[in-house]
């Protein structure tokens, strides 16, 4: 009978799965979703103030020169013993220029130097959170395709059952069937319905979070090609995935970092017992206007100075030796820091890698399962016309391959974003990488 064929069934799949007028692609959103994101946003304004702080450490080995200036006005009264009283008015101008350049202080320099490091610690945190918005934004670009696809099959099966029912009952009314059937049909029917109706909810709250997250209203994601062939694992050795996390890894950079500040930081407190020697240099001018206290007339007093300053900490209480302890104890803190950021970014590396592999394979075999259940589903509805099977058997096989269908297209979008996340759990992922993704989309 031609309403058991199911080219309907599959041009109405095909319709709805065409790409819609303005869609947008991954690397797209993904660019929109960097000028818009709040946490993206706020990274980029911490990356800029720590490359502000790092600056300011250079300050300590740097020169620094001060002006001074100032003015007086004094009023002296003289009562000489047995003479009258006089009053005299005079005043005071001065200005100093003062400088000095450190010539030799270690807490200084390993200040600097703990500068530079947070550098690299500003690019690794700025890393972390490109990474987190790559993976963001394509989980939820998928998502979105992932509930569009379950809608689709969703209303396609509808339609199924809704000719399977018809067909229950036309054959129930010349005879040919019995009551069971129709009702079996519109039971089916009625659930099918319901999961159109939550189908639908799911796409609307996955469209809302893709839209939040780029800052677009409306968004439609470009759906993958079909037939889609998903990309080989490369490299295939998960051994190669885990050296590479440690040396990319910016969670290993940072613990790194903080390794290499803390023993910076204990070259500081060990600077304590050290001398400091600095150049310095002054210049000043000191005018007096009509007099001072011990003169009646004015007078200009030009004054200039360099040399060495040189300080020796002899005894502070024990604080430079408790500091030193004290960093000591952080230094050994973040090295323990740094060996445990090693090992768990190697298991969420080899955890990632595995769950790739794991994706590829359920891929397969959801793709050997929905052609098993075409031709279960085609020889149910023959062995329904010739009496050998019921319209539960049709049902059901139905439902089968649209449950297939949805798990299958659900996977291959899992092992699309499960190599995005694998290449940020070994710390190389980058915005370039989704270009590779975006050309398995339907243009």
């Amino acid at each position: 009978m031609n309403s058991f064929r199911l080219l309907p069934l599959f041009v109405a799949v095909s319709a709805a799965l065409a790409l819609p007028v303005g869609a947008q692609s991954l690397v797209e959103l993904y660019e929109s979703a960097r000028t818009f994101d709040a946490s993206y946003q706020s990274a980029k304004s911490q990356y800029d103030a720590t490359l502000a702080r790092a600056d300011q450490a250079k300050a300590a080995i740097l020169p620094t020169a001060n002006l001074a200036v100032g003015a007086s006005r004094s009023t002296q009264e003289v009562s000489p013993e047995g003479a009258p009283s006089s009053d005299r008015s005079f005043g005071t101008e001065n200005a100093t220029v003062s400088a000095s350049q450190p010539l030799y202080r270690p807490g200084n320099w390993a200040s600097y130097r703990q500068g530079l490091k947070q550098v690299d610690l500003a690019q690794a945190q700025l890393s972390v959170a490109d990474q987190d918005l790559i993976v963001r934004v394509s989980q939820a670009y998928f998502d979105v395709l992932a509930s569009q696809d379950s809608l689709t099959f969703v209303q396609a099966q509808k339609t199924a059952v809704g000719e399977q029912l018809a067909s229950a009952k036309r054959n129930f009314e010349v005879g040919t069937s019995t009551i069971t059937d129709t009702r079996e049909a519109q039971a089916r029917h009625d659930l099918v319905i319901a999961q159109e109706i939550a189908a639908e909810n799911d796409l609307r709250v996955k469209r809302i979070a893709l839209d939040q997250l780029v800052g677009k209203s409306d968004t439609q994601p470009q759906a993958l090609a079909l037939p889609l062939t998903l990309p080989p694992l490369a490299p295939d050795d998960v051994n190669i995935w885990v050296q590479q996390s440690e040396a990319e890894h910016p969670s290993i950079k940072q613990t790194q970092v903080a390794l290499d500040v803390a023993q910076l930081e204990t070259q500081k407190a060990q600077a304590g017992h050290k001398p400091t020697l600095d150049l310095v240099a002054s210049y000043s001018a000191i005018n007096n206007v009509n007099g001072s206290s011990s003169s009646t007339g004015s007078s200009r007093v030009n004054t200039g100075a360099i040399g060495l300053s040189f300080n020796l900490p002899l005894f502070a209480g024990f604080s430079t030796q408790n500091r030193i302890r004290e960093t000591l104890a952080l230094e050994e803190k973040a090295r323990n820091d740094l060996d445990g950021a090693k090992r768990s970014v190697a298991q969420g590396t080899r955890t990632a890698y595995f769950g790739v592999l794991s994706g590829q394979g359920q891929v397969k075999a959801l793709e050997a399962a929905e052609a098993s259940s075409q031709s279960a589903l085609d020889a149910n509805k023959l062995g329904y016309q010739v009496g050998v099977r019921i319209n539960i058997d049709v049902l059901n096989s139905q439902s089968q391959l649209f449950d297939t269908k949805a798990k299958l297209a659900k996977a291959r979008y899992d092992v699309l974003v499960g190599g995005l996340r694998l290449r940020q759990a070994s710390g190389t992922l980058k915005a370039e990488d989704l270009q590779s993704v975006n050309g398995l989309l339907a243009k």
